[in-house]
């Protein structure tokens, strides 16, 4: 294994012997590190394939992410965990493991996070120690530092395919099933208003990604997000914004809640907000009930009615409205909500689906529509399937776009 103080004294080494003043290519820059490691083994033998990791990790400590850089590459690691400069964790297909290699230094660790924020024009320091970025990779990085972070720096990163995932692909891995994706699909071109709710890691962003290839082409689309992850490769005309931070004098933020309401002056078919935490949920539905069909958002809870209550408690953060106002705004602007879960398999699947109908008994009424049945386990995998419950009462968005869903048309 390659040692801390080796990577350490090379890496200095070839800082010292090369001048990083001026433009460099990346081709250049591997010459560089190769010449430099092949020099080192002349006194210091070792196998061609340590000298390859060698190469590959000297080089990846100046323009990739250093120790962290294999685990970029690994296709089957979906989130690395930083608790600390020695520990880092990932996960692969669910499952959480320790990584036996870490970082040399706190100091080391540090000078990575910078880069990493300093590439997408962010800023963090012990003055704002919270900051959510993006590599050029798509993947979101959160960071947060000490004082805040008690144990060293902290980042945690989560990796995006390179090719977003399609409904086809849930169907295969079970986690909605065909019936299930025909109905969604006849809503998302019918211009239903969508809400999609769920915990962290339960695949939101992901779903709705899968869904929005549903989405007609010829519409115009505009993105909103706190860290752009959003994969919409369907539709040409797209415009994807991103929220800013405010700079160190605490000028220049530019919040959801701002990008929504630009958006409304850019002539949007749709808007789609990447995920909704607080007073912006009032603009979101201000939008949905300002002509502006079809609209798709998501947010963090533990089922349909639970993300109600919680939209209820977004909104008022925002206005001090009387609660009836609030309700009537969601239940006018909302139509669908689709729920995901994190099963103790580590399965990711739509939990519910359910039609909002209106106020009844002044709350928001819910028609469930589907609703997942555990039949049991097999070799630690859950047995079940999203099954249909109910029958959509609100079908005048469907009979406009002349659309008929499959259980009216078997009637």
């Amino acid at each position: 294994m390659l040692s801390d103080e080796l990577i350490y004294n090379l890496r200095g080494k070839i800082r010292d012997e090369i001048d990083f003043s001026g433009a460099m290519s990346d081709e250049e820059l591997w010459s560089k590190t190769e010449a430099a490691v092949f020099q080192w083994c002349e006194r210091n033998p070792m196998t061609a394939t340590d000298k390859v990791k060698l190469v590959r990790r000297l080089y990846h400590s100046f323009r990739g992410m250093d120790v962290l850089q294999p685990l970029m590459d690994d296709p089957a690691v979906s989130e690395i965990m930083i608790n600390s400069h020695t520990e880092v964790y990932v996960e692969r297909h669910g499952v959480m493991t320790l990584m036996p290699g870490a970082f040399e230094s706190k100091e080391r660790l540090e000078d990575l996070i910078q880069s990493v924020v300093a590439g997408v024009n962010r800023v963090v320091n012990e003055s704002s120690p919270i900051v959510d970025a993006r590599l050029r990779d798509g993947s979101r990085v959160n960071i947060v530092l000490p004082p805040v972070a008690l144990k060293g720096p902290c980042m945690t990163i989560r990796k995006f395919p390179d090719q977003p995932m399609t409904m086809d692909r849930l169907i295969d891995l079970q986690s909605l099933t065909a019936d299930a994706a025909a109905f969604l699909r006849e809503l998302v071109e019918a211009k239903y208003n969508m809400f999609i709710s769920g915990g962290t890691g339960t695949g939101k962003t992901t779903f709705l990604n899968a869904m929005s290839q549903y989405i007609p082409s010829e519409e115009r689309i505009i993105t909103i997000e706190d860290s752009a992850e959003l994969q919409i490769r369907t539709v040409p005309n797209l415009v994807s914004l991103e929220t800013r931070n405010a700079n160190t004098e605490g000028k220049g933020e530019i919040s959801i809640r701002d990008l929504i309401r630009s958006s409304l002056r850019m002539r949007p078919n749709r808007i789609v907000v990447g995920e909704v935490r607080g007073g912006e949920a009032l603009d979101m539905l201000q939008a949905m009930n300002t002509g502006h069909e079809g609209s798709i958002s998501t947010g963090h809870a533990n089922n349909c009615q639970d993300m109600i209550s919680r939209l209820e408690t977004m909104v008022l953060s925002a206005a001090e409205l009387p609660l009836s106002v609030i309700r009537s705004q969601i239940a006018s602007a909302i139509d669908i909500m689709i729920h995901l879960s994190r099963h103790r398999d580590r399965s990711r699947r739509v939990t519910e689906i359910a039609e909002v109908i209106g106020i009844e008994q002044g709350e928001v009424k819910l028609n469930p529509l589907f609703r997942f049945r555990e039949d049991g386990e097999s070799n630690g995998h859950i047995i079940g399937t999203l099954e249909r419950i109910g029958v959509m009462s609100r079908t005048e968005k469907l009979r406009m776009a002349g659309k008929e869903l499959a259980d009216e048309r078997s009637s």
